[in-house]
């Protein structure tokens, strides 16, 4: 899944990746299938695969249900929490990880109260996309640990269908190649069949890089009107009060284009 020219040295001059703070795909991803396979009550894993013009991509999805057997119940909310859609961006899977231990075998959170904290799980079930960009990651741990494209190329990140293509004043066109059209990449194809399956509540979109908890819309500088919007802007708020001491700025992404986050707002 990654060309032969995409996996030389890492340069002496470049900095390493430092193993002690982030494992390699392959291990997060083991590692990940072990806790599935130790909590089988509460997780359940499902390997996606896509593929298009020779290039094929697929994708771990981890599933957290407290009480199984009501995994369709419609009175629960629904969430999909993706991560690693930047190659680059190691610490997001990371983040991952330890989330899927939080849910399952270490319990212990501080300032949180356990027991209120298991009865809202109750209500919940999550989808955990680990490592969405597999071979753009795979591509950094060969030595281009700056690029945040997928395994052709691409930016996963422009190749949604809202504004697809368009031109900002600060575009790179060698790190935001939207693709040949709207969802053109494996990656960006299993992540909209997701999406329509699971019908999520609530869709997080994990990155790294700057502070900011942002919401609809990503494609201009606004918020939606209307009451849906305003209580994603106070619950954006009050996260940002409660846990990142008002440091994160919230509101519109901007000016991004060809994104998931109005396309699914959509």
């Amino acid at each position: 899944l990654v060309s032969p020219a995409s996996a030389k040295k890492i340069p002496a001059s470049v900095t390493p990746i430092s193993r002690d703070l982030y494992r390699p795909s392959d291990t997060l991803l083991s590692e990940i299938k072990a806790l599935v396979a130790r909590n089988p009550d509460r997780l359940t894993m499902d390997t996606v695969r896509a593929g298009n013009k020779g290039y094929s991509a697929e994708m771990l999805v981890v599933t957290f249900n407290h009480v199984k057997k009501t995994v369709h119940d419609g009175s629960k909310i629904k969430i999909l929490l993706s991560f690693g859609q930047h190659g680059r961006e190691l610490i997001t899977s990371e983040l991952a990880l330890s989330l899927l231990y939080i849910l399952t075998e270490k319990r212990k959170i501080a300032g949180v109260d356990l027991s209120s904290f298991e009865k809202i799980l109750e209500h919940l079930v999550i989808k955990v996309v680990p490592i969405e960009n597999f071979n753009g990651r795979k591509r950094v741990e060969a030595g281009e640990i700056c690029d945040r494209r997928n395994g052709r190329g691409v930016d996963l990140n422009r190749n949604w269908s809202v504004d697809w293509g368009k031109k900002e004043k600060d575009y790179n066109p060698f790190e935001e190649d939207p693709g040949t059209a709207p969802f053109s990449e494996p990656e960006a194809q299993i992540m909209q069949e997701l999406s329509k399956s699971f019908k999520p509540h609530i869709w997080v979109n994990v990155h790294s890089g700057m502070e900011a908890l942002f919401m609809p819309y990503d494609h201009k500088n606004t918020t939606p009107d209307g009451a849906p919007s305003h209580l994603m802007r106070s619950v954006l708020e009050n996260v940002n009060h409660r846990n990142f001491q008002d440091s994160c700025l919230v509101g519109s992404g901007g000016g991004a284009v060809g994104v998931p986050c109005t396309w699914d707002y959509n």
